[in-house]
């Protein structure tokens, strides 16, 4: 087992509640015609799939897709919307479970690879998407890029969220890239709950170099799906590395 967070029926029955806004339209169709151009008439395989937010429209778009999600609950849920037929899943980690067949595209969206919280882990996803790719097809990853320019010398917390509904803060380790997300989230009754998610974060040159190890080469960087150009300023990249 790797050193993922597993989410719990608990999580995964209100995900898709919780997680609304990236399911909104602005937010999954640019992800999706990405994908979908990358892709082209070949297969894609989606590590971390989760409930099937981008999985899904992709198959609805003609793409053959396949899913690993570690997380049984997720799936179940993701099974619920989707036949196996349709989209088929296999439980089991992004960094060393295999599935058959040779694929066009492996996507890892909205941090996920950031879920493996060591550095040896995150290379053997690199290695796993590899694996799966035929010669040329790419790999893709969404990312956050840390807040450490808004993290003043002696303080580990960054805010990124404060509303009435919500209050999220990242607590970071600027040592051994080791964060948590801290999640206080007001309930119907007034009471609020609170849950915590660990993670490591990841430069982009760092990607590029786990990449290489890998036997992939940096294809293209941007800042969001819509092809915003990636800037110092950006707060999250898509990269794309294509299999040599």
């Amino acid at each position: 087992m790797v050193s993922s967070d597993v989410w719990d029926e608990d999580t995964a029955a209100v995900y898709d509640e919780e997680a609304a806004d990236m399911f909104a339209p602005e937010v999954g169709e640019p992800t999706v015609d990405f994908l979908a151009r990358l892709a082209g008439t070949g297969p894609a395989l989606g590590f971390a799939i989760g409930t099937g937010r981008i999985g899904i429209p992709l198959v609805r778009r003609g793409v053959p897709v396949t899913g690993i999600e570690l997380s049984p609950a997720m799936m179940a849920r993701l099974r619920a919307k989707v036949c196996e037929a349709d989209l088929p899943v296999v439980v089991g980690d992004m960094a060393t479970t295999q599935v058959p067949g040779e694929f066009s595209l492996v996507f890892l969206v909205w941090n996920s690879i950031s879920n493996l919280r060591t550095q040896r882990e995150q290379v053997e996803c690199f290695r796993n998407a590899a694996r799966h790719l035929s010669p040329g097809g790419r790999f893709v990853i969404e990312l956050f890029v840390p807040a450490l320019r808004r993290l003043p010398l002696g303080q580990v917390a960054v805010p990124f969220e404060v509303s009435e509904a919500h209050t999220g803060l990242d607590t970071l380790d600027v040592v051994t890239q080791e964060c948590q997300s801290h999640h206080y989230t007001r309930q119907p009754d007034g009471a609020m709950r609170y849950d915590v998610g660990h993670f490591r974060y990841i430069w982009p040159a760092e990607c590029d170099l786990m990449a290489q190890l890998a036997g992939m080469e940096l294809e293209a960087r941007v800042g969001d799906w819509d092809g915003t150009p990636f800037t110092s300023d950006s707060d999250k990249h898509v990269s794309v590395w294509r299999k040599v």
